[in-house]
């Protein structure tokens, strides 16, 4: 995990090394109960991303993610803050 200030915003990233999520899913990871082709096996009712750009867009920022097949993703909350 990271947090760092940049431009106004606080942003927080988690990355792991796990399967990636392929390129034409990656719009789809935010929605409710959406589950990636690469999840299969994993448990998840696909709500946890879709409650992180909730509670970032409540707070007036939003979720991003990167992604790369076979080399793991990383999620990252951009929330406004004041500076530190």
């Amino acid at each position: 995990m990271e947090a760092r200030y940049h431009d106004g915003m606080l942003v927080i990233s988690v990355s792991d090394t796990g399967p990636g999520i392929p390129s034409e899913e990656l719009e789809k990871v935010f929605q409710k109960y959406y589950r990636s082709s690469s999840s299969s096996g994993v448990k998840g009712t696909g709500l946890g991303l879709a409650i992180v750009k909730a509670v970032a867009e409540a707070h007036g920022g939003h979720a991003e993610v990167e992604s790369e097949e076979g080399k793991g993703s990383t999620f990252s909350l951009v929330i406004p803050m004041d500076p530190p």
